[in-house]
């Protein structure tokens, strides 16, 4: 259960906005490179981010945009901050270490699931002198009760991937789409 995630939404009751992302793109081939001029580090979602739900590589449709990204944000530039690979659900962090043989690019060990681990995610880019302010980072992800959350909670730059790699099922899911739509006017 993610305890941040569900004491979180609760945040909306007195800030709706605060799940509202800077950038909507539908699919993460569609993610711009550079994401803007201000951005120096990059947070990503894995599941229906950039890597079908539960599995551990780049969707195969995405792979040239993988590279493209990975080249853009190069090493401790772009950091995978997942839910379950590098959680606290994840015994001896056996899938953060799996994901990162696999895509070769770090994930964060976190004690809190998202969005309360935006100041482990710092201080990773600060220790390695990657970004000072969250003002130079960009949190990618599909999901707006987390991954946006987050981003805004903690001043960074929120980029939501509303389609992923499948159509949601997910009745949060769908719920976060519709208040998008609501919101978005």
């Amino acid at each position: 259960m993610n305890v941040s995630g569900t004491l979180n939404v609760f945040r909306l009751l007195w800030n709706p906005r605060l799940c509202m992302p800077q950038l909507t793109v539908p699919t993460f081939n569609d993610l711009p490179l550079p994401i803007n001029s201000n951005i120096k580090a990059v947070v990503l979602d894995k599941d229906n981010c950039f890597a079908y739900p539960k599995d551990d590589k780049v969707w195969p449709t995405y792979l040239e945009k993988w590279q493209s990204l990975k080249q853009q944000y190069p090493g401790k530039k772009l950091l995978i901050v997942s839910n379950t690979a590098g959680s606290s659900d994840d015994l001896d962090y056996e899938q953060a270490k799996k994901l990162e043989a696999v895509t070769g690019v770090s994930v964060l060990r976190h004690a809190v699931k998202k969005p309360g681990c935006k100041d482990e995610i710092m201080q990773y880019f600060v220790e390695n002198k990657v970004a000072n302010s969250p003002s130079e980072v960009a949190v990618v992800g599909d999901r707006l009760f987390t991954d946006i959350i987050m981003a805004n909670s903690m001043g960074a730059y929120g980029v939501w991937i509303k389609d992923g790699v499948e159509d949601s099922t997910n009745p949060i899911s769908k719920f976060e789409k519709s208040l998008y739509n609501y919101l978005k006017f």
